[in-house]
């Protein structure tokens, strides 16, 4: 059984911390003036997301680097909303499942749903020059383990449709309520790419599919709730 006080979820801080601390650094967050863009801070945000960002179409050259950049686009984000949806996700799950994995298969895991969600996205749209970036895929991959490990937690949800009043529900009924929304945009999504909604539906099962081979034989404890 593990103990229910979750110890301090390093990794998951260190991710969290790195996402914002290359935001910050990014042509997206604003704060940096730009230079050498003839096009400006428009021009440099897409250059910056287009050099570290998976452009699909480049993806399947053959070239070593494009390879590289679904690891380094899980660390990019296009606005401050953007980020702030990862990092909250993260923020709220990540800890327990990295206590129950342990820090160092917890960030392999973490890199591995985030690469190969963006493999997929790619291949399916695999002519698109749209770039794609975001920690979504991996983070999905969190929730899928989530879902597997702890799916008695409560869990504090707002919805906008109930004034904003925050309420508790079961950790199970959150996250497969938010698989079918990923499900449902992506099938709206179908005719081209955009939002990543199927990189979510990737990461989101392979996290699920690890967790569930992974711990499927270990007994599970009740964890802290989630908030």
């Amino acid at each position: 059984m593990i103990p229910l006080m979750p110890s301090r979820p390093v990794m998951t801080y260190t991710l969290i911390g790195s996402c914002c601390l290359i935001f910050l650094l990014s042509p997206a967050s604003g704060f940096l003036p730009v230079y050498g863009s003839g096009g400006g801070l428009h021009r440099a945000q897409a250059d910056w997301f287009q050099r570290w960002g998976v452009l699909p179409r480049s993806l399947w050259a053959g070239a070593i680097r494009p390879l590289f950049t679904p690891f380094s686009a899980l660390f990019l984000h296009g606005n401050w909303l953007h980020l702030i949806g990862n990092v909250l996700f993260l923020l709220v799950f990540g800890g327990l499942v990295e206590r129950r994995m342990g820090a160092l298969r917890f960030v392999l895991f973490y890199a591995f749903t985030g690469y190969i969600a963006m493999l997929c996205y790619a291949a399916a749209y695999w002519g698109s020059t749209e770039t794609l970036i975001g920690a979504s895929g991996a983070v999905s991959g969190v929730l899928g383990a989530f879902l597997y490990l702890y799916p008695g937690a409560r869990v504090t949800s707002v919805f906008p449709f109930l004034f904003f009043l925050p309420l508790r529900f079961p950790a199970w009924l959150v996250l497969v309520f938010w698989l079918a929304l990923q499900w449902l945009a992506a099938r709206e999504a179908a005719s081209g790419p955009g939002v990543a909604y199927l990189a979510h539906i990737v990461g989101f099962t392979l996290g699920f599919l690890y967790a569930w081979l992974r711990f499927r034989t270990a007994k599970v404890g009740r964890p802290a709730p989630a908030t």
